[in-house]
């Protein structure tokens, strides 16, 4: 009789050898996807979609992103580390600094529940 921990290592084995050729297998049916339908006339407006600028500050890529003519928000990604975005929220020309993911963008509520 065989120990268990060489079972598990052969059964381990022949799964390893089994399990990709059967995952191979394709039933002959297959049809093609057709292509999807094109959008209906009234939602393509080209008026609606931002206009956005690329250039080159320094080592820094700035995307500014206009809303008809109006600047409302820019990405700027810097050669290293992560990107982050100014928006004007208001829409009165003061932009606030957002980070992509990181802590500053994280708003945590506090209340106090209890205090002695």
């Amino acid at each position: 009789m065989r120990p268990l921990s060489f079972r598990l290592a052969l059964f381990a084995l022949l799964c390893a050898c089994v399990l990709p050729a059967a995952a191979q297998t394709r039933p002959a049916d297959l049809q093609p996807i057709p292509e999807p339908p094109p959008p209906p006339a009234g939602l393509a407006d080209p008026a609606l979609e931002p206009q956005v600028t690329i250039k080159k500050r320094g080592e820094d890529k700035v995307e500014e992103y206009r809303m008809n003519g109006k600047l409302y928000m820019i990405k700027v990604t810097p050669p290293h580390g992560t990107p982050y975005y100014l928006v004007d929220p208001k829409g009165d020309g003061g932009f606030v600094r957002q980070d992509i993911g990181g802590e500053k963008s994280l708003s945590v509520p506090m209340w106090v529940i209890h205090s002695f």
